[in-house]
């Protein structure tokens, strides 16, 4: 019997450590926009929520306790625009990379399933495929695929890596489709709070789904909006049959936040104004980044919304990576969301304001 690993690709990011070794090694450190992973403090009445929920000794419940799905379903109300959802409706989730890893295997998927996702996309989303031994395929329209088979589509808007947005009229026709073929769609909605050019709509919105939530459920996160990475704090949102089956099924495997995160997470949701702050910061970065890149000959396709600007100097990736390396900064290579990213890099806005300025300068015409 072959290892469960054996089913997966090599792990992209051991491949940039050589050009994180030259970065770290310029005379003012390495300004690292590669992961994405968020700098700023997680906002202080979160912590004290999470602080004042660490004496749990007893264990959590998988579904969340009734404040937290009274949390969820306000926000995607309030936020998302759904409509009469109920704690059917929500089911708090350990991270969403959990929840793209293993949901083709708890949805039962395996050879002979197929799972869809964009050409240029998160590789979580293949490596969920592969786990369950089904079959994926990458598209750049969904409704032009075969559907006999297809079981899973992912979407992603706003796109990691390019930013990209769909709209509501994308959004309803590929939901119709999917619908009409009997296909599941799920939504990693993780940026749509970080629009720029750009009004990210959710799938649960009665303008794409039509007032029902029948086959698709949306996904999202709190890493980056409100900084809990560290927290592992995600949910879903969507059809009631499709989150119950995974409720038993997260049950029986233990797949439970915590309570000091479930907590944490009412706090977060019932507050905009950190959110808004984030937004701010992060859109002050992207402009200075964005500038830079243009005036160092970088061509900026378009991350109209996200964490991330998608560059191209027209050349291998790996080059631009290499000559980034040279100047102390890391990028995260095209390749690595797609063989059609080959020549682009994904910039993360994830560094401290002083971070961003010190690449800057490093980017400036000599």
């Amino acid at each position: 019997m072959s290892a469960v690993s054996d089913r997966l690709p090599a792990f992209p990011w051991d491949k940039l450590e050589p050009f994180k070794a030259t970065a770290a090694a310029h005379p003012d450190g390495i300004v690292d926009l590669s992961v994405g992973t968020p700098v700023d403090p997680v906002p202080d009445l979160i912590q004290k929520a999470l602080v004042a929920a660490a004496d749990s000794p007893g264990y959590p419940t998988v579904w969340g306790t009734p404040e937290l799905r009274d949390a969820l379903v306000g926000w995607c109300e309030r936020r998302l625009g759904a409509r009469d959802l109920t704690h059917r409706n929500v089911l708090p989730v350990v991270g969403s990379k959990e929840l793209v890893a293993w949901l083709p295997t708890q949805l039962g998927l395996g050879p002979g399933d197929r799972v869809a996702y964009p050409r240029l996309a998160y590789p979580t989303y293949e490596v969920g495929a592969r786990l369950a031994r089904a079959d994926h395929v990458a598209y750049d329209d969904p409704t032009e695929l075969d559907p006999a088979g297809l079981k899973l589509l992912w979407l992603n808007s706003p796109s990691n890596p390019t930013g990209r947005v769909l709209s509501a009229g994308e959004l309803e026709r590929i939901v119709a489709w999917a619908r009409e073929h009997g296909i599941l769609v799920f939504a990693d909605e993780c940026y749509l709070e970080l629009g720029w050019e750009a009004d990210p709509v959710s799938v649960l919105h009665p303008e794409v789904c039509g007032g029902s939530y029948e086959g698709i459920v949306a996904v999202h996160s709190l890493s980056k909006r409100s900084n809990l990475a560290g927290y592992r704090a995600a949910f879903l949102a969507g059809d009631p049959a499709v989150l119950g089956d995974l409720l038993q099924i997260r049950k029986h495997g233990g797949m439970m936040t915590s309570a000091p995160t479930q907590a944490a997470t009412v706090a977060a949701l019932a507050d905009d104004t950190h959110v808004s702050e984030q937004r701010e910061r992060y859109a002050a970065r992207r402009q200075l980044l964005r500038d830079a890149l243009v005036r160092h000959g970088f061509r900026i396709e378009h991350s109209e919304a996200s964490l991330y600007l998608w560059a191209t100097r027209g050349e291998s990736c790996w080059d631009t990576v290499a000559h980034l390396a040279a100047l102390g900064i890391l990028v995260a290579p095209g390749d690595f969301y797609g063989p059609a990213g080959g020549r682009f890099v994904r910039v993360a806005l994830t560094a401290t304001d002083e971070r961003v300025r010190a690449a800057v300068q490093r980017l400036a015409p000599r």
